[in-house]
């Protein structure tokens, strides 16, 4: 009777510690994401990459360039952070391990010799009427002007750098940058790379969260705009 009376407390404490991993491991899944987690149709996507590069008839050097200047921000930027940022003027940056999704753009295209703070804000300067009203600004600020999308998107346009919008991967080459709307209307950017999905999608760096990475989003939103800043 003894014996019997053993093997059933034992009996209850395999459930019940088997319950209580059950119960922990359910809470480590279930632990909230960040606020801009990328969504499941696209960035979880496991789908494996090789590495193509190609043609340089195809793509500019200069435009390759851009892509592997964003790839080089993964693994140094690993923080999501919105914060307004006092910055210096011109080539004024917010420390490297931490930025918005526009900060992987703006880093990318200082690399290859362009400076978008300096950039946007002269064109701001002189055109203020024809940039983007809803932040509530009487004239231009260069410490957060270049880090808004709609601002880049603004300048990418009055300069030419647009290309046509499509649901056809092989349109988006590397170094191009792709802007979209995402679920809850907020605005998003990021850099096409020479790595691709076994589906032929090209991967994409940018921050949505969790620092830089390359994922595969290119069609996981709207797209809102696609840019070739290097197009000669």
């Amino acid at each position: 009777m003894k014996r019997t009376s053993r093997l059933v407390k034992a009996s209850w404490a395999i459930l019940l510690l088997s319950s209580t991993g059950l119960f922990i491991s359910y809470q480590a899944v279930s632990e909230p994401q960040p606020p801009l987690a990328a969504p499941s149709s696209g960035a979880e996507r496991a789908s494996p990459t090789v590495s193509i590069t190609p043609s340089a008839a195809i793509v500019p050097k200069t435009n390759l360039a851009l892509g592997r200047s964003a790839e080089g921000q993964i693994g140094k930027t690993l923080y999501y952070d919105p914060a307004y940022v006092s910055l210096s003027y011109p080539n004024g940056d917010v420390p490297e391990d931490r930025g918005v999704c526009s900060d992987v753009v703006i880093r990318a295209l200082r690399q290859q010799g362009a400076d978008l703070q300096q950039l946007v804000h002269k064109d701001m300067k002189a055109n203020f009427s024809s940039y983007p009203k809803r932040w509530g600004l009487k004239k231009p600020d260069p410490n957060i002007d270049h880090r808004r999308v709609p601002n880049l998107e603004t300048y990418f346009n009055r300069h030419k750098m647009s290309r046509p919008i499509s649901q056809n991967s092989a349109d988006y080459l590397p170094g191009d940058i792709v802007s979209w709307r995402l679920d809850n209307g907020l605005p998003h950017i990021g850099i096409v790379t020479d790595r691709y999905t076994s589906d032929g999608r090209p991967l994409v760096v940018h921050n949505i969260g969790s620092g830089a990475r390359a994922e595969d989003i290119l069609f996981s939103w709207t797209i809102e705009g696609h840019y070739r800043y290097f197009a000669k």
